[in-house]
């Protein structure tokens, strides 16, 4: 990931947040058969204490080619993307000054990678799994568990996916939010976004309107 020292980000407390609250991540990986990367959308948690920078836990189905990839390479990286709005030249204050201003994108992403490990452990798909859903029931008033379901259905289900671990080597954090234009410029991109009817753009606004 192309990542500009001005928008660098590497505090590991800001890096667990942002993958916290991506939710749904994405896992890249070289092909089985070594031809264009795979790519799958799936929830992951994360493990701090388990190696440099936590692991990574989650699982895809067995029918998805792409564990096969997984086990073959033995890396992987996945990729959390956080808040992100369009930038319009005319929230600039320096547009006013001397028109020279372009659009942008701001947005907020991590990239986790390391070597990756497949499973297919009953036992411990299963505490994935019920990680997973605890994790995700949390807010809700009456909260599903797994255990809510038949004993014999949830092993039916676990005999379809396949357990995948992700050791975080290299933890690549960005948060390209304006630093590198003049405050009224910054100024001008929160105030603009934060009155915008998109919840996105707000949620860019909030983002740098924490600062760095």
């Amino acid at each position: 990931m192309y990542n500009p020292p001005a928008f660098r980000e590497d505090r590991p407390e800001v890096l667990r947040e942002i993958m916290r609250a991506a939710r749904l991540a994405l896992i890249v990986s070289a092909a089985a058969d070594g031809g264009v990367p795979e790519a799958t959308h799936l929830p992951l948690f994360l493990v701090p204490e388990e190696g440099p920078h936590g692991t990574l836990y989650g699982h895809v189905a067995k029918a998805n080619p792409q564990w096969k990839g997984l086990a073959a390479a033995g890396a992987a990286r996945a990729i959390f993307q956080g808040p992100e709005a369009y930038v319009s030249p005319s929230h600039y204050a320096s547009k006013q000054e001397h028109g020279r201003v372009v659009p942008t994108w701001n947005y907020v992403a991590v990239h986790a990678i390391g070597p990756v490990e497949v499973f297919e452990d009953a036992e411990r798909l299963h505490a994935v799994v019920s990680r997973l859903t605890d994790r995700h029931e949390a807010p809700r008033a009456d909260p599903w568990a797994v255990t809510d379901a038949p004993e014999s259905f949830v092993a039916s289900q676990l005999r379809g996916i396949v357990g995948i671990a992700l050791r975080i080597e290299t933890l690549i954090g960005k948060r390209k939010l304006s630093q590198n234009r003049p405050e009224p410029d910054r100024a001008g991109v929160v105030a603009g976004l934060a009155a915008s009817e998109d919840a996105a753009d707000r949620a860019v606004a909030e983002a740098m309107r924490a600062g760095s």
